[in-house]
Formats: structure tokens, C-alpha cells, sequence
């Protein structure tokens, strides 16, 4: 249902995204990559979705200096890159969403739409990005 909804919404936006869904321990549950979504961004989403899970909170808010060391310490499994959003029902974050290939604000729209589709909570975005 969350898949659907996503690639529902990239389609509607004319944007190919890749979507990576993880569970709370960041294990990857559900992935796809749209025809046309840039190579790359399978690692990123995926670092999107891990992040999203690990901090319960949405990606992109970190201060530009701690965001590349994150980065570098972790060997990209985390990511300051905004498209990923904890999957919170109930106030229990379960995991998490990550969407890349579009710009920041698509792939958060994206993550949003498969986020109301499951009937989570829309934490919405970080700190200092786009909605």
C-alpha cells in the first residue's frame, strides 16, 4: 500500500523515484526503483529509510559540518539527505521511508504520500528544509 501510494504520487509529479522501506532495525522490507530514477539514488534512499528508522526523526536537519561526518563515520549507512521519514503509528516508530532521485522536496512529498496511505503520523519534514 505504502509502495502504491509513493510511486502513485512520483507519477503524479512526473518525477521516477526509488523507494526504500526498512523496519525499526533498518532491515530492508520493500524496494523499488521507478523506470528512469537515477542509478545512485538506490544507496541513498536506503540510507534515507536507515536514518529516518535509527533517529525517529525526519532526514536533512543536521548542521551541514555534522552531516558529512555522519556521512564518513558510518560509511554512508546514514545520511543527512532530505526523502526519509520514521514510520510512526501509535507513537511507536516502526521504521522508516526513504525516496531519492528527485530533488528534496519531491522526494519528501513522495515519502509523505506513502506515509498517509498506511496511516502513519506525518512528522513532516526537518528542521531548515522544504516541506
Amino acid at each position: 500500500m505504502a509502495l502504491q501510494a509513493a510511486v502513485a504520487h512520483a507519477e503524479a509529479i512526473g518525477v521516477p523515484e526509488v523507494v526504500a522501506v526498512v523496519d525499526a532495525d533498518g532491515n530492508l522490507l520493500a524496494f523499488l526503483r521507478m523506470d528512469g530514477a537515477k542509478l545512485l539514488s538506490r544507496e541513498s534512499a536506503l540510507a534515507k529509510a536507515v536514518t529516518a528508522a535509527s533517529n525517529g526523526a525526519p532526514t536533512g536537519g543536521l548542521a551541514a559540518d555534522l552531516a558529512v561526518t555522519v556521512g564518513l563515520a558510518t560509511g554512508g549507512r546514514l545520511t543527512n539527505l532530505p526523502g526519509g521519514l520514521p514510520i510512526v503509528i501509535d507513537g511507536a516508530c516502526l521504521g522508516g521511508i526513504g525516496v531519492g532521485s528527485g530533488a528534496s522536496d519531491q522526494d519528501v512529498a513522495v515519502a509523505r504520500a506513502a506515509l498517509r496511505a498506511i496511516g502513519a503520523q506525518d512528522h513532516g519534514t526537518a528542521p531548515g528544509t522544504a516541506p
